[in-house]
């Protein structure tokens, strides 16, 4: 069987370091706010490009405590609306209702996956105040329209960076394209952590340091409580391994594009449809906006080419089969209707993609993808 994912295997490759880093921090007796996490920020803001970043507890909470800033600034109030792709991983709604704003949902662009950006402006209200954007699988979701309208309309761009890190935009990383950024190291993500983990960039240094106090129990000072907070704090021990992680991660993604380029250019069946497809520039390992964190095909049967796959010795997974505005957590978006949301959550299907898989076993897979009837 070839694993979705193996993460024992991609993981053992850095054993060694990984075991010594995690000696240090037993030995050194300090498990939070010490050496390790500043290091891992210092090297994360200056490979992002951006001039803070502040390590938290996971993702989701990178998200909730950039929204809670701003709300913290001034910038923005509850009832407050933010734009956000319609099939997004529910992580990213959760973020804007929790800070009791309004997610506005807005259908994706049916062929690359990310948020339409043309469909945006018609959304906007006197109540909007930012755009997430999510780069979704590990593409940029980015153009200088986007730009063009935040700055019209006095938006703020926060960027969902959770499955993109190292993806370039005209030579800037996400995660320092917007005002600020939420990046997820959970185990399966490019840049993985050994447990929950998660930051935030930005080059807004007021932000940043909001961000970390209200990651901090709302404190600057111990025992000095200047907001309500969170305790969203990323601990020594991950801050060590995702510092030893950190520096393979872009080999890593460069492997990824190499084995992506090999599935754009060789499934042909027709019954499948590939990730932008009309963009010829994707189907090589040049492009850097694109780092392959899933390899998110499309097919209208896919239960049964799920089922094929398996017989076949492929694992498959489906990100992700209930799409947000179904969800029983959003009830009152029931009635909603998003058409291309709706059909690409019951059509996608990610293959195995890795860092540890080769070549030959890709190709493998494309044999038995082009011979399903």
């Amino acid at each position: 069987m070839i694993k979705f994912l193996d993460l024992q295997k991609i993981n053992a490759q850095y054993a060694d370091e990984l075991k010594q880093v995690a000696s240090e921090v037993i030995d050194s007796g300090w498990f939070l706010q010490g050496e390790r996490l500043q290091i891992f920020e210092k090297n994360l803001a200056d490979y992002i490009g951006a001039s803070h970043a502040i390590g938290v507890a996971n993702g989701l909470d990178a998200l909730r405590l950039i929204l809670k800033a701003y709300i913290q600034l001034g910038f923005m109030q509850e009832g407050d609306e933010v734009i956000v792709p319609a099939n997004t991983y529910i992580a990213s709604i959760l973020a804007i209702s929790d800070n009791q704003l309004v997610p506005v949902l807005v259908e994706p662009n049916p062929s690359s996956f990310n948020l339409d950006i043309a469909l945006i402006e018609k959304h906007i209200t006197a109540k909007t105040k930012a755009i997430m954007v999510v780069h979704l699988y590990g593409q940029v979701c980015w153009s200088d329209a986007l730009v063009a309208l935040a700055k019209k309309h006095h938006l703020k761009i926060i960027e969902d960076n959770a499955q993109a890190i190292g993806a370039e935009w005209k030579g800037v990383k996400t995660g320092n394209l917007g005002d600020a950024a939420g990046f997820s190291f959970y185990p399966g993500k490019n840049l993985g952590a050994l447990g929950d983990a998660g930051a935030v960039t930005a080059n807004d240094a007021a932000l940043a340091d909001i961000v970390r106090a209200l990651g901090n129990y709302g404190s600057r000072k111990k025992y000095v409580n200047e907001f309500q907070g969170l305790n969203s704090r990323l601990d020594e021990m991950q801050a060590a391994f995702l510092t030893v992680k950190l520096k393979y991660i872009d080999a890593e993604n460069q492997h990824r594009r190499q084995l992506a380029s090999l599935y754009l250019n060789g499934i042909t069946n027709p019954k499948i449809q590939l990730p932008v497809p009309e963009n010829k520039l994707f189907a090589t390992d040049k492009n850097k906006e694109h780092t392959w964190h899933l390899f998110v095909i499309r097919c209208k049967e896919r239960e049964q080419l799920q089922a094929y796959l398996t017989t076949h010795g492929v694992q498959t997974l489906i990100h992700y089969p209930i799409p947000p505005n179904k969800q029983l957590a959003y009830a009152t978006m029931n009635h909603q209707d998003y058409p291309i949301t709706d059909a690409m959550h019951e059509e996608v299907l990610s293959l195995p993609l890795s860092p540890v898989m080769i070549g030959e076993e890709v190709k493998g897979i494309i044999e038995v993808l082009n011979r399903f009837r």
